[in-house]
């Protein structure tokens, strides 16, 4: 019995009968530490000493959405809402209604995108962006599952195909790692050998917005977070400010390569004009981060849990397990090794800290049964892309989660991960497979 395959199994079916994703990847890494030989007392301390790897990434959160209920009281929110509904037109006005479905979906696919190359900010727009307009999104009857599909897309194709921002990262992690376990790559070799894999993404996205989920949802009018503070009006002052604090955010963000100073550069902003009154700080504070509090809890288990089916050794025991049964199977070994790599990376949550992991494990058994170092390359991208669209504990999904769940009515496992499992995972593990059969 493989500790990875057990610790991920239970982790994914506590989190289908709806257990707290935290407790699920508690739970899981207890079971998975077991398993694999370490004890309760050392499985405990492995997976307390593991928290800490996710400790920036969790106060990063919880600033940013701090950030975002602060910009909330500015009014630039309302501004765009009343923009939209405009645009949106009269109750019953079935052309424009379709018309601002196209409108929206398009935007928030192309600033999903921008986020990872063009201004590499991740999932900070989310917080900022989504909670103002589920209104907007309510009056169109819009399945808020759609756009999780949406943001989760335009969190993952980029970086993996595009050698830009994140991309740059990404395609760097992936020719470093190759090179140290024994295949040296030229980077211009990854977005060549990505290219199917995306376009499995690309048709995934499609089929969640044009198929699955066209048909219109039922949601209720609730107040979002952060709306139970007493509004003032909102100024052109209010507004200029909120912009700016936007604009240097995003600079920040850019020059520091840190959210968390990102975001208290805009929140000092807002303060220091006078956009967002002192004696309101405490509160728009307390109220943002506890909007983010949810994704900053699962990123901390999910490090905690990461750590501890590393420490059992059992991932190098998969691979030994896989290559024993692969044979001389290009296809068969293909498909193994993306089913391995995507229980270690549904696993961890991550493609960025499970890319070195996989390489170590794809680059000798790839080699092993004659495939080339493209399908290599397009193998290892994919079982990093696995991780990052439908994993519970990727903020590829808690991202979108905690924008569209802003007033309680969007759940994490079976309206993002669920969702995004469906219409990208099992495209990528198809198309995956093809690029490593043809490359």
């Amino acid at each position: 019995m493989n500790a990875v395959l057990i610790a991920v199994i239970v982790m994914l079916v506590l989190s289908l009968v709806r257990v707290h994703v935290v407790l699920a990847l508690t739970i899981g890494a207890l079971i998975g530490g077991f398993v694999g030989g370490l004890g309760l007392e050392q499985t405990v301390a492995v997976f307390s000493d593991g928290l800490g790897g996710s400790a920036t990434v969790a106060l990063s959160y919880a600033l940013l959405g701090a950030f975002a209920v602060a910009i909330a009281r500015t009014g630039l929110p309302d501004v765009m809402v009343n923009t939209v509904i405009k645009f949106v037109g009269r109750e019953g006005d079935t052309e424009k209604q379709v018309l601002s479905k196209v409108f929206i979906f398009f935007s928030i696919l192309i600033i999903s995108c921008f986020s990872q190359n063009v201004i590499p900010i991740h999932i900070a727009f989310i917080p900022i962006l989504i909670p103002p307009i589920l209104k907007v999104l309510n009056r169109l009857g819009v399945d808020r599952r759609a756009i999780a599909t949406i943001i989760t897309f335009g969190l993952t194709a980029p970086y993996i195909f595009l050698p830009f921002g994140f991309g740059a990262i990404f395609h760097g992690i992936v020719a470093d790692n190759m090179a140290e376990s024994g295949l040296a790559i030229d980077l211009g070799d990854i977005p060549v050998a990505m290219a199917i894999p995306t376009a499995g993404l690309v048709l995934g996205l499609i089929v969640a917005v044009f198929v699955t989920y066209r048909k219109r949802r039922s949601y209720e009018d609730r107040p979002i977070i952060g709306e139970a503070i007493e509004q003032t009006p909102y100024t052109t002052w209010s507004i200029t400010a909120a912009i700016l604090a936007v604009l240097a955010t995003l600079v920040v963000q850019r020059i520091s390569d840190s959210m968390i100073i990102a975001g208290l550069a805009g929140i000092v902003i807002l303060l220091v004009s006078g956009a967002l009154k002192w004696k309101e700080a405490d509160d728009v504070v307390t109220n943002g981060m506890k909007m983010m509090a949810f994704i900053g809890f699962v990123m901390l288990a999910a490090s905690g849990f990461a750590a501890v089916i590393r420490e059992t050794g059992h991932v190098e025991l998969l691979v030994d397990q896989v290559s024993g049964i692969l044979g001389d199977s290009k296809g068969v070994a293909a498909l193994l090794m993306l089913i391995v790599g995507l229980f270690i990376t549904m696993g961890i949550g991550s493609s960025f800290s499970t890319v070195p992991i996989i390489a170590t494990l794809f680059v000798p058994l790839g080699l092993a049964v004659g495939l080339s170092p493209l399908a290599i390359i397009a193998l290892i991208g994919t079982a990093g892309a696995l991780g990052d669209a439908g994993a519970p504990a990727s903020d590829s999904t808690l991202g979108p989660t905690a924008g569209l769940n802003a007033d309680g009515q969007h759940n994490h496992i079976w309206d993002t991960c669920v969702p995004t499992f469906l219409h990208f995972n099992i495209p990528l593990l198809i198309f995956g497979w093809v690029a490593a059969m043809i490359l």
